[in-house]
């Protein structure tokens, strides 16, 4: 029996989130397996996704002491990872992020997943001083598999690092369209709004975005933004938002899984107009909940979305400007980006993600 040890990163600091959630689906693929197994090094997490996992420090008491703090979890998470690699009851570590803590412990095969290139890509959006790109290279060098979720980034990744192109496989995100497409409603939703999810920084592009809304609110009186995810507004997109005049306009919501499905199943239009994503996952999510999408024309989403979807010139205000009002004022084009978007679905199994990123762990074993 091969043994994963799969180690707290990210679900020590997501409540919920992408990341984490792909770790989690991996944990539930190991389950049903009969030549795999698994320890999680959590000892304690407010993670979403792995509420229902044996963790050592659990219950009403732990959850009101612990997560008044996120840093607490994390170093203590991070002690149990030490401790269980000193006692190397494993086989193979898949850390789920890149901090290098393991490094001088880790005797046994490394898997690495990279889920995008953002940073290498686009350097000028990110803080000088951020690690994240030399733990990223750090454990390149060392990993003796990588998993990246698009033929975009596996490209991007060769070209900005010598590795072996023999160590690197393409595994796509999934989503599981067995379980039932669980809704939930959200109060006070606007009748019609365009539909925005997630961060919103830099290269992101949610300042073009906005700076269309502007453009387009004349054309489109009743016609409203919601944001959901990405955490709050803060006070200089507040300022922004206020100068384009759409105070009245955006709605954030902190949305749950099943708050977000009924977004985007009710939103006119869901808009991603990123400059670059690793994947996407939203994608999908649109189109299981059968909504219409405008990307942004990267190379990705060209992978991920072919021909479900329209797209615009990602640094072009007035392509977004002409492609929204386009494609809002045409039901029949929404419609069949809809049904193009059932169909690209299918081509994006969950348990064909799982199986073969445990074909990845056997071939190690």
């Amino acid at each position: 029996m091969t043994k994963i040890f799969i180690d707290h990163q990210k679900f020590s600091t997501q409540k919920y989130g992408g990341i984490s959630r792909y770790f989690a689906n991996i944990i539930q693929g190991i389950k049903q397996s009969d030549s795999i197994t698994y320890q999680l090094g959590v000892m304690h997490a407010r993670n979403h996704y792995i509420q229902n996992e044996p963790l050592p420090i659990k219950g009403a008491l732990s959850d009101r002491v612990l997560n008044r703090n996120e840093r607490y979890d994390y170093r203590l998470n991070q002690l149990y990872c030490q401790r269980l690699l000193e006692k190397a009851n494993f086989d193979i570590f898949h850390p789920t992020y890149y901090d290098p803590y393991y490094l001088k412990q880790l005797k046994k095969p490394l898997v690495i997943t990279i889920h995008d290139m953002t940073h290498e890509r686009l350097p000028e959006y990110f803080w000088a001083q951020d690690p994240l790109t030399q733990q990223k290279r750090i454990n390149i060098q060392r990993a003796d598999a990588i998993i990246t979720i698009s033929q975009t980034t596996r490209k991007d990744l060769i070209d900005c690092f010598d590795v072996d192109p023999a160590k690197v496989s393409v595994i796509y995100h999934g989503l599981d369209t067995d379980v039932p497409f669980r809704v939930s409603p959200v109060p006070d939703l606007p009748e019609q709004y365009v539909l925005f999810v997630g961060d919103r920084s830099g290269y992101k592009n949610f300042y073009l975005f906005m700076s269309a809304m502007q453009k387009l609110k004349a054309r489109f009186p009743d016609l409203h933004v919601v944001l959901t995810g990405g955490g709050k507004l803060h006070v200089a997109d507040r300022e922004f938002i206020d100068r384009l005049g759409l105070s009245d306009r955006v709605h954030h919501i902190n949305a749950t899984d099943e708050q977000l499905n009924y977004l985007y199943q009710h939103t006119q239009l869901f808009v991603y107009p990123s400059l670059y994503e690793g994947f996407g996952l939203p994608i999908l999510e649109a189109f299981r909940a059968q909504c219409p999408i405008l990307l942004s024309d990267t190379e990705c989403f060209r992978e991920i979305a072919t021909d479900a979807a329209v797209y615009f010139s990602a640094s072009s205000l007035d392509d977004l400007v002409e492609t929204m009002q386009d494609t809002l004022a045409s039901d029949s084009l929404k419609a069949r980006l809809v049904a193009r978007g059932t169909q690209r679905l299918a081509d994006f199994p969950l348990q064909k993600s799982i199986d073969e990123t445990l074909s990845v762990y056997k071939s190690l074993a």
